[in-house]
């Protein structure tokens, strides 16, 4: 059996959303060392993960090969999120891959790719569901675990696959922002009956510090996490029951949701660093009109079963996580959830993602 241990871990990705907590949980009890990739080594967030402890920071971009050259070396795990929503699709495409292979040569022994559903593929090739930034993703998945049969002895690998996070709910600059209307908390979408598999964040760097924990029974995995899949008429009378205040949902047709608050970024690139004359490119309408659709009609599934047994005291239900979050706002002094979705107090740090500050920077 190979030896999958690994003590130090390069994290590309890890002052997004995701990686936050990912990191905090690699280095909670000092087992692992961690190199985080970051554009910014004085960014508040590379500087929030340096003062961990353990932390130590790698200034440049995953679009670059010397850089990553410098962050797999000395390192015998790592964690690549690489941000397609920034990159768009064929960017992805191409650094994902070199990021697998430049790995194995600098002699990585575990790779865990931070992964979406390739839902283009899991609705039978139905044009209605492609998702640019979920199919870029879920392509390199499938072609890391297929390289790991046949490289498995030398460098293990796994998939993490989470998706929305519940964060993206009660946060300004999210395709589920909610509104408030005559003092009632709404969310419009164009969800039907349907159900999103949300993701907790702080869950995530559970399973992810499972995988490096557990190598061998993780290696040739595809972990998909949620919380639950939450309907949003459950969401709102769950934000009402915790909050005391009154929530509702509001079944959109996507002509008016588009019309909505979104109208303005519609037609610009869903990779927002993407190419808009490239044809490959997809427009915000595009690419969420398909993420609508996948939750609508049900599309994408988990198993519940298996993250119980992985994560026996996981977040196993919407209103649950909401508790959570609203005690932790308070905690923090950001109030509870029911001021923090007032649109007058959204602060600079209220948006959940990170691309919500960055936005069309020109740097990947």
């Amino acid at each position: 059996m190979s030896d999958y241990t690994t003590s130090t871990i390069f994290v590309i990705g890890g002052t997004g959303a995701q990686g936050m907590p990912i990191v905090r949980a690699l280095v909670a009890d000092k087992k692992y060392q961690v190199k985080v990739l970051t554009r910014d080594l004085n960014s508040a967030r590379a500087q929030e993960l340096l003062a961990l402890g353990n932390v130590t920071l790698v200034e440049g971009t995953f679009a670059d090969e010397d850089v990553l050259r410098a962050g797999f070396r000395d390192a015998d795990g790592a964690y690549v999120n690489i941000d397609g929503f920034n990159t768009g699709e064929k960017t992805e495409t191409y650094w994902a891959i070199r990021s697998y292979e430049l790995a194995i040569e600098e002699g990585v022994r575990f790779f865990v790719y931070g992964n979406l559903d390739f839902v283009l593929k899991k609705s039978g090739y139905d044009p209605r569901f492609r998702t640019g930034h979920y199919d870029g993703k879920g392509r390199m998945a499938e072609w890391i675990l297929f390289q790991n049969q046949s490289n498995r002895d030398r460098m293990g690998a796994a998939v993490f696959t989470s998706g929305p996070y519940a964060e993206m709910t009660v946060s300004p600059g999210t395709p589920m922002t909610p509104s408030v209307e005559d003092g009632i908390v709404t969310w419009r979408v164009p969800l039907g009956d349907g159900a999103v598999p949300h993701v907790a964040l702080d869950d995530c760097g559970y399973y992810v510090r499972w995988i490096f924990d557990n190598p061998d029974r993780a290696n040739g995995m595809d972990l998909e996490v949620a919380i639950e899949h939450v309907t949003y008429a459950r969401l709102a009378e769950a934000f009402a029951a915790v909050t005391g205040h009154p929530a509702q949902y509001i079944d959109t047709d996507l002509d008016t949701y588009w019309n909505g608050p979104l109208k303005q970024v519609a037609d610009l690139p869903a990779g927002y660093n993407a190419d808009p004359r490239d044809k490959s490119t997809m427009s915000f309408r595009d690419n969420f009109t398909g993420f609508w659709n996948m939750w609508r009609h049900g599309v994408i599934t988990r198993d519940y079963s298996l993250l119980d047994e992985i994560h026996p005291g996981r977040i196993r239900t919407i209103e649950d996580w909401l508790r959570r979050e609203d005690e932790r706002g308070r905690q923090l002094g950001k109030g509870t959830l029911w001021d923090r979705v007032q649109p007058e107090n959204w602060r600079p740090d209220s948006p959940v993602l990170k691309g919500s500050a960055d936005m069309r920077t020109g740097r990947l």
